[in-house]
């Protein structure tokens, strides 16, 4: 039902333009003596049509139009103004001021019916362009989500292609990923920041998918030319995912080449110290080694957590960011229960 807002300080007046309203049919008439009190009604609601009188003592039609303009969300309102016939300057300004159309008092109910007829079907047309708007934008929303779900899942799945050739697992993707998160977090990364960072951080070891497999998969220590050709993982991965549209895809590089740069220079690819190594790099290094530390492998036990702090700790300054390890120290609890919600499947021992 539309809502149409009548404004006359004269009790007859606004009698007979109720009445007038309600033959219109599907329309309920708000009454309104004082000018003030129908703005006030406006603060929180939206009418469909105002008919407002040019002559009102306190506030004149007018000043009425301006103050109802001013009101967030009421610009296209349609308004409908009451003057005498000879009062053309007043129309002149009212039009400057904000009214669409006009009535001659006396009131004559034929013109009166086309006239506010025409301002509810211009309201009408406005509301079914606000929905469709509206629906239209959650429509691409929808499909934007789509979209982003189907662009995380292959991200995901890239990720694991990498972990498939690795005695690593899905679940170390998930702690480590979560680990970076709660040290961007304590850092005072933006929120999207962190969910930027949640996205990207599993393809750290992308690269991982083009080194050849008897140096992957090498149960026992690589010999230095081996250690150089898994160093190229790193290069690999960044080749792999630089110069996407994706942030996601940006931002994988990015850690992938960055992540295994230490902070003393001596890390790889290139050899990068302090805060020329990007923040999401050195905020993955300490997430990673963590992680690797304390998982079990086939090759390998897993250190305890208190031997695994303790690397951090020492290497500190060196090898990782000392921001870095104090935000991930200082988070600890909520670690623990990221280690607790991504789990291992068990693995054979060699």
């Amino acid at each position: 039902m539309d809502k149409v807002l009548i404004i006359d300080d004269s009790e007859i007046n606004l009698t007979l333009l109720k009445h007038l309203v309600l033959r219109l049919g599907n329309c309920e008439p708000l009454l309104f003596p004082q000018p003030k009190d129908a703005l006030a009604w406006c603060q929180d609601q939206v009418p469909d049509l105002v008919i407002v009188d040019y002559m009102m003592p306190d506030m004149d039609g007018l000043q009425f139009i301006t103050a109802f303009r001013a009101l967030e969300g009421l610009a296209d309102i349609p308004v409908l103004m009451i003057t005498a016939n000879d009062q053309k300057d007043v129309r002149y300004q009212a039009l400057v001021g904000g009214a669409n159309d006009f009535l001659n008092k006396p009131v004559d109910r034929t013109e009166f019916d086309a006239r506010a007829r025409n301002m509810l079907a211009l309201r009408q047309g406005q509301k079914f362009l606000a929905d469709r708007a509206l629906h239209l934008q959650s429509l691409v929303e929808q499909q934007t989500e789509r979209i982003l779900q189907q662009e995380q899942e292959l991200i995901y799945r890239l990720s694991r292609a990498a972990e498939f050739r690795d005695p690593e697992t899905g679940a170390h993707i998930q702690r480590m990923a979560h680990y970076s998160t709660l040290i961007a977090a304590q850092m005072g990364m933006s929120e999207a920041d962190q969910h930027l960072l949640l996205q990207a951080a599993p393809m750290h070891d992308v690269g991982k998918i083009g080194i050849p497999d008897y140096i992957l998969l090498k149960p026992g220590r690589l010999s230095p030319e081996e250690f150089e050709v898994m160093k190229g993982h790193a290069r690999l991965g960044y080749e792999l995912l630089h110069g996407s549209a994706s942030p996601i895809l940006q931002t994988g590089a990015e850690i992938a080449r960055a992540h295994h740069e230490k902070f003393d220079g001596s890390g790889y690819p290139g050899h990068l110290a302090g805060e020329d190594i990007p923040l999401m790099g050195r905020i993955v290094a300490v997430a990673d080694v963590f992680d690797a530390l304390t998982s079990e492998r086939p090759y390998k036990r897993a250190w305890s957590l208190e031997d695994a702090r303790k690397h951090l700790e020492d290497n500190s300054g060196t090898h990782f960011d000392p921001a870095c390890v104090a935000a991930f120290l200082a988070t600890w609890e909520q670690a623990m229960e990221i280690r607790e919600r991504f789990q291992d499947e068990e693995l054979p021992q060699i």
